[in-house]
């Protein structure tokens, strides 16, 4: 089974409940482009990492902004790309939850999880613009063959 490309983007209101809308646009895209059932979890858990982050920590909840979602099929690859209106954060501040003294702490364990999910994340920040959270998965890395085993 091979990915047809294709764009579905769509805009969210900054509330916990757009992150299972988030999760279930996802979940219909991994299925479009073929991932099998782990691969899918993944992607949407790195969805729901990115979102739950724009809504609370972007957008702080806001009911005037909003999040903004892109998912794109091209060349072999689902591109993910979220973004917020908040005020823009540095990556590099992000403690790492694996360092002794983060062990017991909830802060940056989303952005682990992305990390480990996905094969490439992004994060740009433009002061005062927001946040863009891009993602990348290799459809071609575990694709459903017709058989319904995956193949490398």
């Amino acid at each position: 089974m091979t990915a047809e490309a294709g764009v579905t983007e769509l805009t969210l209101e900054s509330t916990l409940e757009s992150v299972e809308v988030a999760e279930e646009v996802a979940h219909r895209v991994c299925v479009e482009a073929g991932f099998d059932e782990e691969e899918q979890h993944k992607i949407e858990m790195a969805v729901h990492e990115s979102v739950i982050n724009a809504v609370t920590h972007g957008n702080r909840q806001d009911a005037n902004k909003k999040v903004y979602l892109r998912f794109e099929i091209s060349n072999g690859r689902l591109r993910i790309r979220i973004r917020d209106q908040g005020a823009g954060f540095d990556l590099s501040h992000v403690p790492d939850p694996l360092a002794a003294e983060n062990l017991l702490k909830v802060s940056g364990r989303g952005i682990f999880l992305i990390r480990t999910f996905m094969d490439e994340f992004e994060v740009k920040s433009v002061k005062g613009s927001g946040t863009e959270v891009t993602m990348v998965k290799r459809i071609d890395s575990k694709v459903k063959d017709t058989q319904g085993g995956t193949r490398p």
